[in-house]
């Protein structure tokens, strides 16, 4: 019986973005397979994660593609940026912490490109004047991940509905926090 690739990556991603701690046996059943068949396909952890980081970037690649960056304008590309990236947003979460994909001190040039084509959508947006130029792009970048990871953790907590996902991220990483007098 041949082994559903995609099928084990989804499931290893579902249970890790719950339970990162989650061993190669939990994994295994958690996806439906013998510990020995996990292993044959993934040697180990390492080469699971690495799997799972190359399986987020194609799915971040494809997230990109369906929110149509360049069409609108920036502030409606976030927001359909962020309804795209939502079905990979814990997978993201989970990777976001996972050091062992930093260690060596060089990105994946598959982040490389997903960060670049988030950060231009923010340069565009301040080159219209939609978004502030104290902050830049990158940083724009990073604080759209760590809050499509806090996210995540509000509703895989129970602090937060998941139909508010959405709303929540692209308000806060937008407006900010601060109250503004013309609202």
């Amino acid at each position: 019986m041949a082994v559903d690739r995609d099928h084990v990556l989804r499931s290893a991603a579902a249970l890790l973005t719950r339970k990162a701690t989650s061993t190669m046996d939990e994994v295994a059943k958690a996806a439906g397979i013998s510990r020995a068949t996990l292993h044959r396909h993934f040697a180990g952890r390492d080469a699971l994660i690495r799997a799972l980081e190359l399986h987020s970037i194609a799915e971040c690649e494809t997230a990109l593609d369906a929110a149509r960056l360049d069409e609108g304008t920036a502030v409606e590309a976030v927001h359909r940026l962020v309804r795209e990236l939502e079905p990979a947003a814990a997978l993201l979460a989970f990777l976001y912490g996972e050091n062992q994909l930093f260690e060596d001190g060089g990105l994946n040039e598959g982040w490389a490109k997903v960060d670049e084509r988030i950060a231009a959508l923010f340069r565009r947006g301040q080159l219209a004047g939609e978004f502030r130029i104290d902050l830049t792009p990158v940083w724009l970048t990073e604080a759209l991940y760590g809050l499509l990871a806090s996210a995540v953790w509000m509703v895989q907590c129970g602090k937060g509905a998941p139909k508010d996902f959405h709303h929540m991220t692209v308000e806060l990483l937008l407006g900010g926090a601060l109250r503004r007098e013309d609202a």
